[in-house]
């Protein structure tokens, strides 16, 4: 109901010539209409059907129509219904009574009709007005590019207030003959302006500039904060992803540096993370050496030509490489602005700006990582690359620990051989030659008796014996100390003695052929001595299975029995001391011991490593 009067409200006034064939069509239907009441009805109670027709037209044609309406029905009703009937009989009392009341209904319906005409006319507008801000909102603040939004939103502009057209723009432009500027500010900083016609009525720029302007201003205010927090969100998106790529970067360094990788690979993998510059870039690890000069043991570069691993790098003239030794310092500069030959090579590969952070190895200058790029390097890539540095130091102390660590077990490992070999030899040239000595001359003592001193004799025999067995047990302890056998017939007739001086029983499987590396064989011997002794004395086995196999570059030994199981590096010297003399070799020890099930030794020893 509220929608049909606003919409009637809201129709255009209908031309003046059907409201006047409409006033007379009217006061023609209400004179026949009270033709038959002129018995019945009161004169001035007939006069009021008169009104009708004036609140209509002027409802609908405004006041002046409506007076005129009612002056009509004043004389229509004195004619047709004021005795004597079909004349004018006018009375000045009674014709002005309903005159005033016709034409005061008449000049107070119109000018009511008007008010609300007017009313409608402004809630229409402010409704219209109120879709266009919300379309332009939307259009503003839903767009991915504010300039591409504004042409729709000029268009949406220029229908929703009637006008020719409308630019709504970001720049601060002036006015011309054909154009109205109309600036659009936030404070003291220029949003942009709004371009409308020069022949706008000065209503309708006024109209534009209380209903329009503010709002743009604050929806291109809202669009611009909304653009600064796109961009810092997308900045820090981009900065989260870099951070990402980077600790994963660093995590991938890190794993290799804590798995042990070969300096290699883990210098490898360091080149190829920090040459993350923009543009083109070359990276490398330079390593200094001892006599003043230094080394390049590793690089990449997507620039061309790259400089081989292993060259000497020049030091002099004003570098990355050059100015790091001077200092222990990072150190940036540009390529323009740098001397020698390898700022010539950068230079002729394009390279515009190189930056180098220092490798420090337990407080010592050990190298430099070094990036450079074709384009500017961005600030901050020095704690970057100080990271990967940082994991540079730690794999090479590792490895330079790793490498003092096998070579301090191999001299004690060698130490103890040599005290073996020692000890061998004492006691084969001092004691056992000094017993077998001392047993001849127990015998000619023997022999040269009477041979009535039975006593006497039997006494000696028996010291004799004694001499005898502690000979022989020395002699085995010799042997266990560092087997003859073993420097003059091999692994394979040393293991073979072992297997028949066991106390269980023992199945061999020997795949050798031929003589291996002393040191080698040295090792296999003890670790297959140590597995037969702990399976006779701790396993409680019933037997023992010994399989070796020397392939081109590696001896694999595994011996396996079928005792209680149990066996535990931590809980025996002797196990300790064969995975040290495995590993000093270069080799992999590993036990299987489950309780219950027996226990394999396994034992791997390269060639190459000896």
């Amino acid at each position: 109901m509220r929608a049909r009067l606003m919409s009637l409200l809201l129709r255009p006034k209908p031309p003046l010539s059907l409201g006047l064939t409409t006033a007379a069509v009217l006061i023609a239907v209400e004179t026949l209409v009270l033709i038959p009441l002129r018995a019945g009805v009161q004169e001035g109670t007939r006069s009021s059907v008169y009104l009708l027709g004036v609140l209509v037209i002027s409802t609908v044609w405004g006041v002046r129509l409506g007076v005129l309406t009612a002056v009509a029905s004043v004389f229509a009703f004195n004619y047709f219904h004021v005795p004597p009937y079909g004349a004018l009989h006018l009375s000045l009392r009674r014709e002005s009574q309903i005159a005033v009341a016709f034409v005061a209904a008449a000049l107070l319906t119109g000018v009511l009709a008007q008010l609300a005409r007017s009313r409608a006319v402004e809630v229409s507008e402010r409704r219209r007005e109120a879709g266009f801000a919300a379309d332009l909102t939307h259009l503003i603040l839903s767009a991915g590019d504010l300039r591409s939004a504004l042409s729709a939103a000029s268009r949406r502009l220029a229908q929703a207030f009637e006008l020719p057209a409308a630019v709504i723009q970001l720049e601060a432009t002036e006015g011309d003959e054909r154009w109205t500027a109309l600036p659009l500010s936030d404070g003291a900083m220029r949003l942009g302006t709004l371009l409308v016609p020069a022949d706008l009525p000065q209503s309708v720029l006024a109209r534009l500039r209380q209903r329009v302007v503010p709002s743009l201003e604050s929806l291109l205010g809202s669009a611009y904060e909304r653009e600064a927090i796109t961009r810092s969100l997308a900045a820090r998106r981009e900065e989260s992803k870099r951070l990402m790529a980077e600790q994963v970067a660093l995590r991938r360094v890190a794993t290799l540096v804590a798995r042990g990788a070969s300096l290699t690979k883990v210098f490898g993998v360091v080149v190829a993370e920090v040459c993350k510059a923009p543009g083109p870039c070359r990276s490398s690890l330079v390593r200094y050496e001892p006599d003043g000069t230094a080394t390049r043991v590793a690089g990449r570069s997507e620039a061309g030509l790259d400089l081989p691993i292993g060259m000497s790098v020049p030091l002099g003239g004003d570098t990355i490489t050059g100015a790091v030794l001077r200092t222990g310092r990072p150190a940036r500069m540009t390529c323009a602005s740098a001397t020698g030959a390898g700022a010539a090579l950068l230079r002729e590969t394009g390279m515009r700006s190189a930056v180098g952070v220092p490798v420090m190895v337990q407080d010592r200058l050990w190298g430099v990582v070094t990036v450079a790029s074709s384009e500017p390097i961005p600030a901050g890539a020095e704690t970057r690359l100080a990271d990967f540095a940082d994991l540079v130091a730690s794999a090479v102390a590792n490895t330079e620990s790793r490498a003092q660590l096998t070579a301090s077990r191999a001299r004690i490992v060698a130490a103890a051989d040599d005290a073996r070999r020692r000890l061998e030899r004492d006691l084969h040239d001092g004691a056992q030659q000094r017993l077998v000595s001392l047993g001849l001359e127990l015998r000619t003592v023997d022999a040269s008796l009477p041979p009535d001193l039975g006593v006497a004799r039997q006494r000696l025999s028996r010291a004799i014996d004694e001499l005898t067995g502690v000979l022989q047990d020395l002699r085995e302890i010799s042997r266990g100390i560092h087997p003859a056998l073993l420097s003059e017939g091999g692994l394979g007739p040393a293991v073979g003695v072992l297997a028949r001086r066991s106390a269980i029983p023992v199945a061999l499987n020997l795949d050798i052929g031929r003589r291996l590396p002393e040191k080698v064989e040295v090792a296999a011997y003890y670790v297959v001595s140590e597995a037969l002794t702990n399976a006779a004395k701790h396993a409680r086995a019933r037997m023992v299975h010994v399989d070796a196999e020397a392939g081109e570059s590696l001896l694999l030994l595994s011996i396996r029995d079928d005792g209680v199981g149990g066996a535990d590096v931590g809980k025996g010297s002797g196990l300790i001391g064969l995975q040290d003399r495995i590993e000093t070799l270069g080799g992999h020890f590993e036990i299987v011991s489950p309780p219950g099930s027996g226990t394999t030794l396994v034992a791997k020893i390269p060639f190459d490593a000896v």
